[in-house]
């Protein structure tokens, strides 16, 4: 069982999600971006590295995420920043699946 004390945040079912979408979720002053993938349940910061755009309306494909503002790729899985303008990398968060929920581990 998730214990919430240990930076574990709930943010959503695994049924209200399909593969490619994207769901922002905001916790204290920051935005994190949760995608459902093929394989899985992924997490990184909800916002680019080059412009401080919200990633949430950006495009999912093939694994990656393109910055709805100025079409910067980033690797969902690593963070890694694949494309310019992006070159900084964005950071990512362990993400737990239990009874259908889906968790994000905030340090």
């Amino acid at each position: 069982m998730v214990n919430e004390n240990e930076n574990w945040q709930h943010v959503g079912e695994t049924n209200n999600m399909d593969v490619e979408d994207i769901l922002r979720f905001d916790h204290g002053d920051k935005t994190y971006c949760i995608y459902k993938l093929e394989d899985g349940f992924y997490a990184t910061d909800g916002v680019c590295t080059h412009e401080a755009v919200h990633l949430e309306d950006g495009i999912v494909m093939d694994g990656e995420i393109e910055c709805p503002m100025h079409q910067g790729i980033f690797n969902i899985k690593s963070g890694e920043a694949i494309s310019p303008p992006a070159c900084k990398d964005l950071k990512t968060y362990p993400i737990k699946v239990e009874n259908d929920k889906v968790y994000i581990k905030i340090s």
